[in-house]
């Protein structure tokens, strides 16, 4: 009676979605790569630049720019890494390797934000001189390549960790370069020396920030917590609510990569009830309901368990 089972039937539909999601992936690949070269690009430019005006502002922006390459050649990799085969060892293949790449992402912004942010402090007690004119001309310069780099990664899938990694990094690369303008202008028309490591220090929050909401949702994966979209409890129902179910337990709702959410529970059968008909029916609520269409259901008898131990 006890059956260990899958959802069946929906083979060949995941099977044209999977071709699909390749197909999306290798294009979100390509933009990835193209909003890496033109970051890497104008990064130089920045630093440079910072460096010779004696703005921490676009200093600051040059390493923000530069975790935004890392964090971009990482998840290039990582994206690489997850089209790799699964074999006898690693039965997931290499998704994970996604979520690895983002919590190395995450620790460079980390990384980035709390050195300037020191060093945006020490500044202000002793500002330096610093040339606005050509600082405004490079920050906008900045600004004008995020934006750019935005409008190519809009057409990508933003639900990914790594996408949606690579959006929020450009995301605050854009303020910060704004930021770095506004500091430029303060500077040039008023002559507030304190414009400048004020507008790093809020490059640095901003960098902290996407910082933590990333590593927060890697975490999430791999502590193997439960989708925040999916209702641990609501699903529990639903499969108790399923016809000729008794009662359910070890219930486990996860996420292998961003997007990719499985689900093991074992379903107790009603005495005279058919398996077959349980386990199709709660695969299909899942697909339906949850849109969880990895799910392992093992349909017993009651006293299976109890059965099994004293075996």
């Amino acid at each position: 009676m006890a059956a260990g089972g899958h959802d069946h039937d929906h083979g060949h539909h995941s099977h044209d979605h999977g071709h699909h999601h390749a197909h999306s992936r290798i294009r979100d690949e390509r933009r990835l790569f193209a909003t890496l070269l033109l970051g890497v690009a104008y990064m130089g430019v920045e630093a440079v630049g910072g460096w010779l005006t004696g703005s921490l502002a676009l200093m600051a922006d040059a390493g923000h720019m530069l975790s935004d390459a890392a964090a971009l050649g990482v998840t290039l990799f990582a994206l690489r890494m997850a089209r790799l085969p699964e074999d006898h060892r690693r039965t997931y293949g290499y998704h994970r390797a996604e979520v690895l790449a983002a919590v190395v992402n995450g620790a460079a912004l980390l990384a980035i934000g709390v050195g300037v942010l020191v060093e945006g402090l020490r500044r202000l007690g002793q500002p330096t001189e610093v040339q606005p004119g050509p600082m405004i001309a490079i920050a906008a310069g900045g600004l004008v390549v995020n934006l750019i780099g935005l409008a190519i990664l809009s057409g990508a899938d933003r639900s990914g960790l790594n996408v949606r990694g690579a959006w929020l990094h450009l995301l605050s690369d854009s303020l910060g370069s704004a930021g770095a303008i506004v500091a430029g202008v303060a500077v040039w028309a008023f002559g507030w020396g304190w414009a400048d490591p004020v507008a790093s220090l809020l490059i640095a929050l901003l960098v902290l920030r996407s910082a933590y909401m990333l590593l927060e949702e890697c975490v999430g994966v791999l502590m193997e917590t439960a989708p925040a979209h999916i209702d641990t409890e609501k699903l529990r129902a639903r499969l108790i609510a399923v016809h000729g179910v008794a009662s359910v337990h070890d219930v486990h709702v996860w996420t292998i990569t961003s997007g990719m959410i499985s689900m093991s529970g074992h379903l107790v059968a009603a005495p005279g009830q058919d398996a077959g008909a349980i386990l199709q029916a709660a695969a299909a609520c899942l697909r339906d309901e949850f849109g969880i269409s990895h799910s392992t259901i093992q349909v017993e008898p009651e006293g299976f368990v109890e059965d099994a131990l004293h075996r």
